[in-house]
Order: structure tokens, then C-alpha cells, then sequence
């Protein structure tokens, strides 16, 4: 910075102003300034200004299977959201989901000196590893459902489920059978939450659940067995990957789709619009989620203000394409 000063004439105090974008510097003195940095080739150290200023301007994220669609579209909001607000990003991502396996990688990203953490913790076995937390970190979860003092952001699974069943209900299907997600997940478990409360509200019987592992293959063989029932209409799955496999099914078995049986997904993943037929989804807001979380974040390290657990949620959108028609 000294170098800089002294090519650009001016003092240390104004290029430190032009790094930090302080607005009472003249546009020509900025000038000046960039034109020195870019003949010398300057770049910040950024450990010493972390030394000076106490904070790194890093935001640690730990994530679990970032191969699946949700996970990796959740990590991909919150990076962007990240450095729109001038932050990088350090990701740990995890396939042991243990206590001893989170606590390992928020550990490793306090030895980094992140000024926070985003936690994406979508199994409940994710969720409850949070009641153990590096002191003095502010940290946020993405799900979390009920993760101790921590605040989360989430999008409202139950509402979108809730959305889903209604629409194909309102098509005048009888009742709605479900592909569930694996039983950890707590967004599976939103999922078949909204699917029973509105069959409930509608008078109608919850059919057996058939489970799966959010694969395309898990709906495949799922949708082998409901091709085999009689009285099936209409069915909700839990993911666009697995209602992929259940359509995959039917189209073997000769079900036409929705002649004879509706389907339904989650997620609006970008191929969903596509499929044959096209698929009616639940779209979630991933960017709206990173947002949130880095704002939630943010005011947590800016302001060190008391930390009172929050739950801030996303609503989701319901997108009606050609795979559900009238029963």
C-alpha cells in the first residue's frame, strides 16, 4: 500500500479509502489510485487485514451430498449471495453426517477464522449435530428444523406438498398417493406432512406411503408397483428425479400419463419442463434461501447483536405443467 501511495502521490490513509470504497474520496484521486494498483500488481493481503480488522471476510459452508439437486442448488445460493455481499466462500462438504463428522467441519473452518457459518442440514441427524457449536461463531442453518439456539431459513415443504395434493385433488382425483424421500430428511418429512394435511382437510384417506432414496431409480420401482394397483389416479413425488423413474415406469407398463394417472413432483429441477409429459412441480426458491441465509448471517457477525433463535421461511410455488389433467 505504500508503494501505491507513493506512485499515486497521495497518502496511505486514501488508498486504504479507494480499497474500501469509501464514498468521500474524489473520482479523480480514485483514479489515480486504481492506476497505481494495476501498474504494480497489488493485491490486498488479506491475512494481515484480517489481523488488523478482526474479521476475514470469509464465510464458512458445510453441506451434505452436494450431488443431489437440492443440496448443490442450495450451496450454489449461498455462495452467490455470499460475495454480492463481498464475502468468499469456504466449503466443507460432507458424507458422514454424524456429530463427530460436523463438529470436525466447523472446527476446521473456526481454524480458518471465518467470521461465520451456513450449515445446510437437511437430515435430521444433520440437525441435531448442531446443539454442538464452535463458541462464539455465529452460525445459520439451512432446514435445521428445531437445531437447537441456531436460526434457520428454509423453504415451507409442508405448504408445497400442501399445494401439490390440493391442485390434483381439485382436478378431481379421489385421494393421492405419495413417493416419500428417505426418512431422515426433513424435507421428506415436510413433504408427506402437507400431502396427509391435505387429504385431511379434504375428507380423504392417506394411502400407504411408498418410499425412496430421491433416485430415479427408487421412482422406477415405485412406480412399477402403482402400476399394478387398481383405483391409482393420481400420485405426488417427493423429487422431479424420482417422478422421472415413476414415469419411466409407467411408460413400460403402457399407463398413459395423465390419460390414467397424474404425477406430480418437487423441486422444478431444469430439466422437469422437459420430461414426457412435461411435470407439474413445486418450484423452490433457491436463491431466495441463499439470500436470506447471508443476510440472517451477516447481521449476526455486523451487529454481535443477542443471538435469539429465528425461523425464517421461503414460500415455494406450485408450477402446473402437462403431467395432471382432470380424472
Amino acid at each position: 500500500m505504500a508503494d501505491v501511495a507513493r506512485l499515486a502521490g497521495v497518502s496511505h490513509q486514501t488508498v486504504s479509502r479507494v480499497l474500501n470504497d469509501h464514498p468521500n474520496v474524489r473520482a479523480e484521486t480514485r483514479i489515480r489510485v486504481m492506476d497505481a494498483i494495476d501498474r504494480l500488481g497489488y493485491r490486498r493481503n488479506l491475512v494481515a487485514r484480517a489481523l488488523v480488522t478482526r474479521h476475514s471476510r470469509t464465510l464458512g459452508v458445510v453441506s451434505f451430498d452436494t450431488t443431489l439437486y437440492g443440496p448443490a442448488s442450495t450451496v450454489y445460493g449461498i455462495e452467490q449471495a455470499a460475495r454480492a455481499a463481498g464475502y468468499f466462500v469456504s466449503i466443507v462438504s460432507l458424507k458422514s453426517i454424524d456429530r463427530a463428522g460436523v463438529r470436525d467441519a466447523l472446527d476446521y473452518l473456526a481454524e480458518q477464522a471465518v467470521d461465520g457459518i451456513v450449515v445446510v442440514a437437511p437430515q435430521r441427524s444433520a440437525a441435531r449435530a448442531l446443539a454442538d457449536l464452535p463458541a462464539g461463531i455465529p452460525v445459520v442453518a439451512v432446514e435445521g428444523g428445531e437445531a437447537g439456539d441456531v436460526s434457520t431459513v428454509s423453504v415451507d415443504q409442508v405448504e408445497g406438498a400442501r399445494l401439490v395434493t390440493e391442485h390434483l385433488l381439485g382436478l378431481g382425483h379421489g385421494t393421492v398417493w405419495h413417493v416419500s424421500g428417505p426418512s431422515d430428511w426433513l424435507e421428506a418429512e415436510g413433504r408427506i406432512q402437507g400431502w396427509r394435511a391435505a387429504l385431511s382437510d379434504a375428507g380423504r384417506e392417506a394411502p400407504e406411503v411408498l418410499s425412496g432414496d430421491w433416485s430415479p431409480r427408487s421412482g422406477y420401482e415405485a412406480g412399477r408397483r402403482l402400476a399394478g394397483m387398481e383405483g391409482v389416479t393420481a400420485v405426488f413425488v417427493a423429487n422431479d428425479q424420482m417422478a422421472l423413474g415413476v414415469l419411466r415406469a409407467f411408460a413400460e407398463e403402457g399407463v398413459r400419463v395423465p390419460g390414467r394417472i397424474s404425477v406430480a413432483g418437487f423441486d422444478d429441477i431444469p430439466e422437469s419442463e422437459f420430461f414426457s409429459p412435461p411435470l407439474t412441480t413445486v418450484r423452490q426458491d433457491f436463491a431466495a434461501v441463499g439470500r436470506r441465509s447471508i443476510e440472517v448471517l451477516l447481521r449476526r457477525i455486523e451487529t454481535r447483536e443477542q443471538w435469539v433463535r429465528e425461523a425464517f421461511v421461503v414460500p415455494p410455488e406450485l408450477v402446473i405443467r402437462a403431467s395432471t389433467s382432470p380424472a
